[in-house]
């Protein structure tokens, strides 16, 4: 149950942009998440934006007392602590909405999809670039944060959806980054 939540806020930097702060904090958070094996704290990014695509510089942790506890207790945020603002453990208000925050993954970069299906299926350029013609490629308005795999250790851009807001809560789990497609997390 996403009860409480902490917020963490990013300090201007003037040696780092927020993007580049904000990227290595949520790595951070996957890394720590994975290595305690939870999926019961969830994400949102309360100042995001859309138009300009902005993860903005707030993160905000959701889950029970003891599972924020949990968390905190383990010391993940290390050396980005001189860069946060971490607040104290609160629980959420109860009339505030609820909505998801997932991944999406979309097909950003068509050359890459055909060397990736040429290695893979063994084929030639010249069936690849059949098999995956320019136009599949997509623009992407989502807001994401840059952030480094623990299992490939690969850098990519995490985008990221805030749902529709809902009157009620749906309860679940969340992945190894805190976001799920149906579990819910208050907004406010």
């Amino acid at each position: 149950m996403t009860s409480h939540y902490i917020d963490i806020h990013l300090r201007p930097d003037p040696d780092f942009p927020a993007g580049q702060l904000m990227g290595a904090l949520f790595s951070k958070l996957h890394r720590r998440l994975v290595e305690l094996d939870m999926s019961t704290v969830g994400v949102s990014f309360p100042a995001h934006r859309i138009k300009p695509r902005d993860i903005g510089d707030h993160l905000r942790l959701h889950g029970s007392p003891t599972d924020l506890a949990t968390l905190m207790a383990s010391s993940w945020l290390g050396g980005m602590r001189e860069h946060a603002d971490i607040r104290e453990l609160m629980p959420a208000p109860e009339q505030a909405s609820h909505r998801t925050v997932s991944r999406r993954q979309f097909k950003t970069n068509a050359e890459r999809l055909r060397r990736r299906r040429m290695r893979r299926h063994d084929e030639s350029a010249q069936t690849a670039l059949e098999r995956i013609p320019d136009h599949i490629e997509q623009r992407v308005s989502l807001p994401f944060v840059q952030v480094r795999s623990s299992s490939t250790g690969q850098r990519f851009s995490l985008f990221v959806e805030h749902g529709t807001e809902q009157p009620q809560p749906t309860c679940g789990s969340f992945n190894s980054y805190g976001l799920s497609r149906t579990t819910t997390v208050p907004w406010f």
